[in-house]
């Protein structure tokens, strides 16, 4: 709800969520079930994109599966917001000028139209175009890629160290192993890909930003975090993007609310009727 008191509630401001709506606190039920039912009510003022969380691999790993259990006892609420998961669209476009996305942008992918023609009712899979959208990242650091390779893409083979602060190891891994998905580390692909489509900013969600959102490649592409303290541990800020009728920018950073110990839900047993 801080989010809200920043940036404005539905219907007077147009929203767009770009993935991982789960795993994320103790309230991810209620969380995507509020952006559910906004989205019910003002279907055209909410748009939600689909999040590598948004998937039945990684929220039986990461939370959102043990919360469904300890509030409802069965696995029926989890496997219907994983049915819900499926439909989420993979990206969307802001007035045909900003290209919003959960992860980052595929060696498979040159054109927008491309990503119209995946079949995105799916689980999300371990490699290919629909993987790489949700998974890949941006990297300003210096990669294992010469100079001369013209593709500027590179396997993600180890898991994401970088940002290990905040991700229990051992499954994650275990997980990535399987996962064949790339990080893009050249100013050269990001400005390729909107110079094709048309696009000034590719904006995008997948990294934790301390600061709340961080410009890359010239300016070309933003990542925008809007969980503060994440993980209840982290300590960073976060951020909403806001565009006006001419698509300028503003980034509005907030902290999280006010700690209160009576927002961490107790760990109950569950009633008899339920075992």
């Amino acid at each position: 709800m801080e989010l809200f008191k920043v940036g404005g509630f539905c219907p007077e401001t147009n929203y767009l969520f770009m993935g991982d709506f789960v795993d994320r606190g103790f309230y991810s039920v209620e969380t995507f079930l509020l952006l559910l039912a906004l989205k019910v009510r003002y279907p055209d003022r909410i748009t939600l994109i689909r999040g590598n969380h948004e998937s039945r691999q990684i929220t039986q790993v990461y939370g959102f599966y043990d919360e469904c259990m300890r509030k409802y006892g069965s696995t029926n609420v989890w496997r219907w917001c994983c049915e819900v998961f499926d439909y989420l669209a993979l990206a969307a476009i802001v007035d045909g000028r900003v290209f919003c996305v959960h992860g980052g942008l595929s060696p498979n992918l040159h054109a927008i139209d491309q990503i119209r023609a995946i079949d995105r009712k799916q689980e999300v899979p371990h490699d290919g175009p629909m993987c790489d959208l949700l998974w890949s990242d941006p990297d300003g650091e210096s990669s294992p890629v010469s100079s001369s390779n013209s593709t500027k893409f590179y396997p993600r083979d180890e898991p994401l160290l970088r940002r290990a602060c905040f991700l229990p190891p051992i499954s994650f891994f275990s997980f990535l192993a399987h996962s064949h998905t790339f990080i893009f580390t050249c100013n050269d692909i990001t400005k390729a890909f909107a110079h094709t489509n048309a696009i000034d900013l590719i904006a995008r969600a997948h990294q934790l930003a301390m600061e709340g959102y961080k410009l890359m490649f010239d300016g070309t592409i933003v990542t925008v975090w809007s969980a503060p303290n994440y993980c209840y541990r982290c300590g960073n800020v976060a951020s909403i993007l806001e565009l006006d009728e001419h698509l300028a920018q503003e980034y509005k950073v907030f902290s999280h609310a006010p700690s209160d110990v009576r927002s961490i839900p107790a760990k109950r047993p569950l009633a008899d009727y339920f075992l």
